[in-house]
């Protein structure tokens, strides 16, 4: 099993392809309590303001907002994927957050969680409609029912890229999710989000955290669907 950050050596072939199972539910390993549609009710959200502020939240100690939000998480199997003998299993996912009782957007978010079983690697990919994208990466034993991915400004094989304003005003530094899977099924993330903000000399935490009950079943990947259907 290979460390974060190590690459698996899967040999000199670096062209033939792996054979993996066409069922992605029964092969997520450590992601498999993740899957399905979800909501969390209980989110709290610890985010900076400018001075003077009277955007609606609790002010907290380092000069940041608290807000409450509801989520909406889904998450659905997709097939396997090669590259050449590198597997991976995963779930295609989207994140919609709104504050209680608005219909504005607080937060949308789009990416993939994966499964490298060889290597024992979760990878988290993120995409934020604000101009920013992040791949982070994480080790992880395949029954694991907590594990934490991170990803660092210029971290090579993982990384976070930021558009020109965000990159100068909103630097983000420093990317870190702790998920765990929870006994009586729900699952519950921790988000730390390290900022350079502009005019502020300390390194901005930005926080996110929730805890996610499934409200509906995952759908078979399409190989599996097929299969099952011919079954």
């Amino acid at each position: 099993m290979s460390g974060h950050g190590d690459v698996h050596d899967y040999g000199p072939d670096i062209f033939t392809e792996a054979e993996g199972d066409d069922d992605t539910l029964a092969n997520l390993g450590p992601l498999s309590g993740m899957a399905g549609t979800w909501e969390g009710v209980t989110g709290v959200d610890v985010h900076p303001v400018g001075p003077g502020s009277d955007m609606d939240g609790t002010a907290v100690d380092n000069g940041g907002l608290q807000n409450v939000y509801v989520e909406r998480y889904d998450l659905q199997p997709i097939d396997p994927q090669t590259n050449g003998p590198q597997l991976l299993y995963g779930l295609r996912y989207h994140t919609h957050i709104v504050k209680p009782g608005e219909v504005e957007t607080f937060h949308d978010q789009v990416g993939y969680w994966l499964w490298e079983p060889a290597a024992g690697l979760v990878l988290h990919s993120l995409t934020i409609p604000r101009g920013q994208v992040v791949l982070a990466s994480g080790p992880a034993a395949p029954d694991a029912t907590e594990f934490e991915v991170t990803a660092t400004l210029g971290g090579g094989t993982t990384g976070i890229v930021s558009a020109p304003f965000l990159d100068r005003a909103f630097r983000t530094t420093e990317f870190r999710m702790r998920v765990t899977v929870h006994d009586d099924g729900t699952w519950s993330y921790e988000e730390h989000t390290m900022m350079e903000v502009e005019g502020r000399a300390d390194l901005v935490d930005h926080v996110d955290r929730n805890r996610l009950r499934r409200t509906a079943a995952p759908q078979p990947n399409p190989l599996a669907a097929v299969a099952g259907s011919e079954a």
